[in-house]
C-alpha cells in the first residue's frame, strides 16, 4: 500500500499539469499566454499584500521583544497549573493566531526545552494543527481583495482558534494526560 501511495504522490502533479495542457490544447486556449497573465496578476497581488504582511511581522516582533507573553505567562500560570495545562504552551496559544512561522518557532523551543515526549510538546503539536493563523489571513487575504470591514470574520476566526485550543487540550488530556 505505502508503493502505491508513493507512486502515486510521485506522479499526481505532473499528471494534472499534462491533462491541463491536453485541455487546454484540445479548447485551442493560448496556455502559454495565459500562464504568463496570471503569473503577472500573481505579481500584483503580492505586491499588494507587502504592507500587510509587515505590519504583521513587525507587530509579532515588538509584542515577542518586550517580553509580554513571557509576562502574561508568569501571570496565568497558577491558572493553568489548576486546569493541568503546561505554562509553557500559552506563548504558543497567543501567538498560533498571529503567524504560523512564530508559532512554529515556539513550538520548536518547547520541542527542544522539554523534549520531544513530553506531555508540552504534543499538546503544542496538536494545538499548532487544531488552529490558524487569523490576523495573517485577515491581512494578506482580505487585504489582496481589498475588504476592510473584517468585524465579523475576526471574531469568528478567534473564537474557532479558541475551540480549537480548548479541543486540543481536552483530547490531548484524554490520551496523554
Amino acid at each position: 500500500m505505502v508503493k502505491i501511495l508513493n507512486l502515486i504522490s510521485l506522479w499526481a502533479l505532473p499528471a494534472i499539469i499534462l491533462v491541463v495542457l491536453i485541455v487546454g490544447l484540445i479548447k485551442k486556449v493560448p496556455v502559454y499566454e495565459e500562464f504568463t497573465d496570471g503569473a503577472k496578476d500573481g505579481f500584483k497581488v503580492a505586491v499588494n499584500i507587502i504592507p500587510y504582511l509587515v505590519a504583521i511581522i513587525v507587530g509579532i516582533s515588538m509584542f515577542r521583544a518586550c517580553g509580554a507573553i513571557d509576562i502574561l505567562s508568569g501571570w496565568l500560570a497558577p491558572l493553568l497549573n489548576k486546569f493541568h495545562i503546561p505554562a509553557d504552551i500559552l506563548p504558543l496559544t497567543i501567538v498560533r493566531s498571529l503567524s504560523g512561522s512564530a508559532a512554529l518557532g515556539v513550538f520548536s523551543d518547547i520541542a527542544n526545552h522539554l523534549g520531544p515526549n513530553s506531555y508540552a510538546t504534543k499538546l503544542a503539536a496538536v494545538m499548532v494543527g487544531s488552529s490558524e493563523t487569523t490576523f495573517y489571513v485577515l491581512a494578506v487575504y482580505f487585504g489582496a481583495v481589498k475588504i476592510s470591514k473584517i468585524r465579523y470574520a475576526l471574531l469568528v476566526g478567534l473564537c474557532a482558534d479558541f475551540v480549537g485550543i480548548v479541543a486540543a487540550i481536552f483530547v490531548c488530556g484524554l490520551m496523554f494526560g
